[in-house]
């Protein structure tokens, strides 16, 4: 699938929808999408989650996503490029390594992003403000409206933000930021998370690396990646049809039984109770 292009920093548009386009689309930049009005379902990296009014949808570079429309939905797109973070969210390069490594963090996650309450009206403000500034097209209208194109990002990374290790914090420095970005995008090959391999990726000798991120994040390397595959089973369990097997085998357990024994373990039900407790199947 070819990925959709664009070719400036960043780009606005809203419209109503009776329906999406019926093949799955998939982009080179970033993607907010904003539910002003309808009810519908989000495809994403073969999950569905029901959306409503109110919601706001991160799409990340290669992520392959859709629309189903129950009834008519007002979108407000905001696409953006790594070259918009690097120029206007922040002139500091640790700053800015920060924000693109909690944009990139959201991928293989479905569902609104919207996880501070306080956000919610707040991020609704904003985009009625640039709805207002693009139809009056008053003085400084572009000018503002960049301002607040560059809030808004910077509450999106707050709310991505609240899913990282619990000792992740500003001052954390940009190498271990890298490692879980490195995690992340390593999470379906098995052979590339194994500690010796991370070790020789970063040049961080073996005995240092599990102390150094234990430090910076918290948890022990293990459990990080443990506590991030169960995160994606349940996306799995609660936003797609997968049968338990198939989730085992995509995310490298070594059957059915294995996932069963850990998911247990850390969260005190076996998968399919989870899925049952959740009402979703």
């Amino acid at each position: 699938m070819k990925g959709e292009i664009l070719y400036r920093p960043y780009e606005i548009e809203w419209k109503e929808m009776q329906r999406f386009s019926k093949h799955a689309k998939r982009n080179n930049f970033f993607e907010l999408i904003y539910v002003i009005d309808g009810t519908g379902i989000q495809l994403v990296n073969k999950n569905r989650f029901n959306y409503r009014k109110g919601n706001l949808f991160l799409l990340t570079p290669q992520d392959v996503y859709s629309f189903h429309i129950n009834t008519p939905t007002t979108f407000f797109f905001l696409r953006f490029n790594e070259l918009f973070v690097k120029e206007k969210v922040g002139k500091d390069k640790d700053t800015v390594n920060k924000v693109e490594y909690i944009l990139q963090n959201a991928s293989h996650r479905p569902g609104c992003i919207l996880k501070n309450k306080v956000d919610k009206p707040l991020i609704a403000s904003l985009i009625e403000s640039i709805l207002n500034e693009q139809i009056n097209q008053q003085l400084y209208y572009d000018r503002i409206t960049e301002q607040i194109v560059n809030t808004i990002i910077t509450i999106v990374a707050r709310n991505i933000a609240l899913k990282l290790p619990k000792n992740i914090k500003e001052s954390t420095g940009e190498p271990v930021l890298e490692i879980l970005h490195y995690i992340q995008e390593n999470i379906f090959d098995q052979e590339n998370l194994r500690a010796e391999k991370l070790s020789g990726h970063f040049n961080i000798s073996l005995n240092y690396l599990g102390r150094y991120f234990k430090k910076q994040t918290g948890e022990t390397l293990q459990s990080y990646i443990i506590n991030y595959k169960l995160r994606l089973v349940e996306t799995r369990l609660l936003h797609s049809d997968m049968r338990i097997n198939e989730i085992a085998y995509e995310l490298n357990f070594a059957d059915e039984s294995h996932l069963n024994r850990v998911f247990k373990k850390y969260r005190g039900m076996n998968p399919s109770e989870f899925r049952k407790t959740n009402n979703i199947h």
